[in-house]
């Protein structure tokens, strides 16, 4: 069993225990859907695959988030909120984006890429790298931008 899937199961336990609601509703959710990827690739999820399905919660969380606000919900925005914080607990720190821009223009110089045609490249080399710190639309603006310069 892999160190996340430990450190997920004991914050479920400690949720039910202390009988955080936000924090147990969010932790069965992204159980489900470990479950479902699991059963989906008929085998238990390695560290990298299990990080991605935080991500992708995570990422559901922020465009949740979004809709929320901008149809005048602050209630619901702020139990997505919530939410996400849990979530954000399992994924290794964002970086931030002067970081972000950084590593990018190392990536973008290591692979040779001169223009916006080259963006695909630049892109699996990015994601590969900084999976589960930066979210790729942040990674996609920021390359689009280098490239276009």
């Amino acid at each position: 069993m892999s160190s996340l899937n430990e450190r997920l199961e004991q914050a479920f336990k400690e949720a039910l225990k202390s009988q955080q609601a936000v924090a147990l509703s969010t932790l069965r959710m992204l159980k489900t859907a470990v479950r479902h990827k699991e059963v989906e690739l008929k085998r238990p999820l390695a560290e990298d695959e299990l990080q991605a399905v935080i991500s992708n919660q995570a990422k559901q969380r922020r465009e949740a988030m979004a809709e929320y606000a901008k149809a005048g919900r602050p209630d619901l925005a702020k139990k997505e909120e919530e939410e996400l914080q849990v979530l954000l607990s399992f994924l290794p720190p964002q970086l931030n984006p002067e970081a972000c821009e950084a590593e990018l223009a190392r990536i973008i110089q290591e692979v040779g890429a001169s223009g916006p045609k080259d963006l695909g490249k630049v892109m699996k080399a990015a994601m590969a790298r900084l999976a589960g710190q930066a979210d790729g639309k942040v990674i996609q603006e920021i390359a689009k931008r280098r490239l276009s310069a």
